[in-house]
């Protein structure tokens, strides 16, 4: 694995006079059918853009071994000879050895879709790292006989993208991945509710990834990876806390599983392009993990996720079943309405004995069912992490960060080993006033994420900022550790963002009509009422 560098490169070959690379990644993107319909190609653009960076860089190792052997020539016979020279061998050799490697791609002219294709298939079947990543997607699909990127569109798109080489000597590693992952943020943008599913707003996983410290060689793991973001800023935080030293440490062992075959695609892109090595695999986290060991789960140093936010399909059967002992007595099914509590559940049992972990969830998991009359299985959950002293810190977000909602969001931080001084105890942390308004998203300024990890990492209190809520008073309130119940950002009154509440009366409306249809059933089998 190769570590990421965060010094600034100097572009070359006039790459860097006219635009930034993010302005030129997003405009190659839009040369298809402009910004509005961009997002709908994204399976397209990405591979081809991951595709030229992979041709430039063979290039640039050619290059450095055709400088020992006297010819680019010679240079190809020898890769072809032994693909070990090279990181990814590729089989595209211009008719003209001198030519550039991508100049196959750029050169169809005619069954442009086809021609793309072939050579994406040809390339994955020389590097089973890019298996099921770049040749997952047929530039020539058709949808009741059109064309869905026509031979036209894809020749704009492929001219667009030529006009940039992206070889090691022009884009380091570190940029070529942020604009990658720009691009991905752009395609958020306008993917609505799916845009989710793939991405969590960078200074979220930057606050994140600080405040779990992560040092070098650990395993950082991530159970519902998305495009891998949160993974790719551990691996940078990492580098930032090792400074000058940061070439001779030890790169993070990095895991992830995604359920969604493009997405888990886009992973794979994403932490190649970075220069790093991942392993990603695919599948369904929650009913069947992918990483275990001698029938148990797999721990780690770090956990970070960012799971979809109440998810309603999960059945208690899924948890009593469980074989992998993820659900503890006292806690376990937290209802059907929401898993959030089941993935912390999850993320807790794939912690090692001093284990850290952040996790994203909607903000009504750290105060849903506390107040009311008898019983919330939500609550219970909730109740069994705090009696255990798992939790070190809650962090509540601003509103409209999260591309698919514009309800906030916590950070929920766990840790199985906190100390003596934090025992007893949670911080609590409400940043819901720190942000600066975007379009078409609200963000935390960068003065802002420092100051929200600095607070979280010292375990600070500070006045309409932070708490530290012992116990004893969590429980007196009904294990609501909602920071919001606990700190006003405002002199006036503070009431409940709108957003939040109206998500909860649906949850709890939702549960009314499960526990009605519940008693119906019943009351149908006994006789009564029928």
């Amino acid at each position: 694995m190769v570590a990421v560098r965060t010094d600034q490169p100097q572009l070359t070959n006039n790459n860097g006079k006219d635009k930034s690379l993010e302005s030129w990644i997003w405009d190659a993107a839009c040369s298809i059918r402009g910004a509005k319909n961009a997002p709908k190609y994204k399976d397209y653009i990405l591979p081809l853009i991951f595709t030229k960076r992979l041709c430039d860089v063979f290039d640039d190792e050619l290059n450095r071994i055709a400088a020992e052997v006297g010819s680019r020539k010679k240079a190809f016979q020898l890769a072809r000879a032994d693909h070990k020279l090279v990181r990814f061998y590729l089989p595209l050799v211009p008719d003209d050895p001198e030519q550039p490697v991508w100049s196959v791609i750029r050169k169809l002219a005619d069954k442009i879709g086809e021609g793309v294709t072939t050579h994406m298939r040809a390339i994955a079947r020389e590097n089973p790292l890019l298996q099921g990543i770049i040749d997952r997607v047929d530039f020539n699909a058709t949808t009741h006989g059109q064309r869905d990127l026509d031979d036209d569109r894809l020749s704009n798109l492929i001219e667009a993208i030529s006009t940039k080489r992206l070889g090691l000597d022009d884009v380091e590693a570190d940029i070529i991945g942020k604009s990658y992952e720009y691009l991905i943020r752009k395609f958020a943008e306008g993917g609505g509710q799916s845009a989710g599913e793939f991405y969590t707003p960078p200074e979220v996983g930057t606050i994140m990834s600080r405040v779990l410290q992560p040092e070098p060689g650990m395993e950082i793991y991530d159970p519902t990876c998305g495009s891998g973001g949160l993974l790719v800023k551990c691996e940078i935080a990492m580098e930032e806390n090792a400074q000058g030293k940061k070439r001779s440490v030890a790169p993070l062992n990095l895991f992830g599983q995604e359920f969604t075959p493009e997405t888990w695609a886009m992973a794979n892109m994403n932490m190649i392009i970075h220069d790093m090595e991942g392993q990603i695999e695919i599948g369904d986290t929650f009913k069947n993990p992918k990483f275990r060991s001698k029938g148990r789960l797999r721990t780690f140093d770090r956990v970070v996720a960012n799971p979809m936010w109440n998810q309603d399909w999960f059945t208690e059967a899924d948890y009593d079943n469980d074989e992998l002992d993820r659900f503890p007595a006292g806690a376990g099914f937290p209802g059907k309405s929401s898993a959030d509590w089941g993935w912390v559940q999850h993320i807790h049992a794939s912690l090692n004995a001093n284990g850290r972990a952040a996790v994203v969830l909607d903000t009504g998991a750290v105060s849903r069912g506390s107040g009311n009359a008898g019983t919330n299985k939500e609550k219970t959950v909730r109740q069994w992490f705090v009696d255990h002293d798992l939790i070190e810190s809650v962090l509540s977000l601003p509103e409209n960060l999260f591309y698919n909602t514009t309800a906030p969001g916590i950070v929920l931080f766990l840790n199985k080993a906190k100390p003596q001084t934090r025992q007893g105890k949670v911080l609590l942390v409400n940043a819901s006033q720190v942000f600066e308004k975007g379009d078409p998203k609200n963000f935390i300024p960068d003065v802002g994420i420092q100051r929200i990890a600095d607070t979280l990492i010292g375990w600070s209190e500070a006045e309409k900022l932070s708490r530290i809520v012992d116990h004893a008073e969590l429980k007196k309130n009904d294990y609501n550790i909602s920071p919001s119940r606990y700190i006003h950002t405002s002199d006036a009154e503070t009431y409940r963002p709108i957003a939040e509440i109206v998500e909860e009366l649906a949850v709890i409306e939702k549960e009314a009509r499960e526990t009605d249809r519940a008693l119906q059933t019943i009351l149908k089998q006994m006789g009564v009422g029928a």
